[in-house]
């Protein structure tokens, strides 16, 4: 293999797996077709009611369409990009969102998840750990997130000018708790 090689065929792999789905989130509904996009892409699930993190594909409970509601995502390590946030939108009661070491996550992505009306709605904690491509706009993106208590920044290199955007963000979310472990 050509030096190089093997990095593009995981970009294009990783691409097929955030691929969205419209009908299959028609067929099974929005909670079952993200659980299948999170976990295709290595992320965990966790479901209103359940201690239990999914992480096996073939594991994933079946049941009436609805009876699984999404109430967290653990997305440390996983190949979750852009493309496959789409899936995010129909979901209703995820309050807590964790993004590590997810090399695909870049501004964009948060700016997508601040746009998403039912996480405005539902998100109230978020932690976002080691992911290099995130930078100042997409932390300052995050204003949207109304109803978010508390938001973890560690190891984020890409965050040039901390004490400006942390002032926009808590002015923006007065009862925001910010907590930062960065450089």
């Amino acid at each position: 293999l050509p030096p190089g090689s093997c990095r593009a065929f995981w970009g294009w792999l990783n691409a097929v797996f955030n691929k969205v789905d419209h009908e299959r989130i028609r067929a099974v509904g929005p909670d079952r077709a993200a659980s299948e996009w999170l976990l295709r892409c290595g992320a965990l699930v966790r479901y209103q009611g359940s201690p239990r993190w999914q992480q096996d594909y073939n594991g994933l409970p079946t049941g009436p369409r609805g009876k699984y509601k999404i109430e967290a995502i653990d997305a440390t390590d996983s190949c979750i990009m852009y493309r496959g946030f789409d899936y995010l939108d129909g979901l209703e009661h995820v309050t807590d969102i964790k993004l590590e070491k997810c090399m695909y996550i870049q501004d964009e992505c948060l700016q997508r998840l601040s746009n998403t009306s039912n996480l405005q709605k539902s998100l109230q904690q978020l932690k976002i750990i080691s992911c290099g491509n995130v930078t100042d706009k997409g932390i300052l993106a995050l204003h949207k997130l109304t109803n978010l208590e508390y938001l973890y920044l560690s190891d984020l290199p890409g965050i040039r000018e901390k004490e400006m955007t942390f002032r926009v963000l808590q002015q923006a979310l007065p009862n925001l708790e910010l907590e930062l472990d960065l450089e």
